[in-house]
């Protein structure tokens, strides 16, 4: 007979985390089909590779936690971070157009994603910790 486990994590609490990651995917995603339309696909998968600053969450004990707000609590999960991330953002908008046909540098444009992907990734575990 197989054995079962009880779980401490109430189920309503299940359907939080899983709309949370779920979230993590789908925004980005979102913003891309309206912000950057003819580079969508290449929008999505830079902001969606910024969920590697979860990486963090492995020197954590335990790794992970339902409860636990990741905001200030993990290294690349600090105010400071989150400022970098926004002058990672705004960066390339000061930096101006490098090419011809008015398109940014493409470092530019990857810079200014991966920025963009890491400040809403940090929105949506704020958002997390208030919920």
């Amino acid at each position: 007979m197989p054995l079962k486990c009880r779980s401490v994590i109430p189920p309503s609490q299940h359907i939080t985390d899983m709309i949370h990651i779920i979230l993590h995917f789908i925004v980005p995603l979102l913003v891309a089909l309206t912000f950057f339309h003819s580079r969508w696909r290449n929008a999505t998968v830079i902001m969606i590779a910024t969920m590697l600053v979860d990486a963090d969450h492995l020197l954590a004990d335990p790794i992970y936690d339902s409860t636990r707000c990741s905001i200030g609590f993990h290294p690349l999960h600090t105010i400071t971070v989150i400022v970098i991330c926004a002058f990672l953002f705004v960066l390339p908008l000061f930096m101006g157009r490098k090419t011809d046909d008015h398109e940014w540098h493409p470092t530019a444009r990857v810079l200014h994603l991966a920025g963009l992907g890491l400040l809403i990734h940090m929105a949506l575990d704020w958002i997390d910790c208030m919920v």
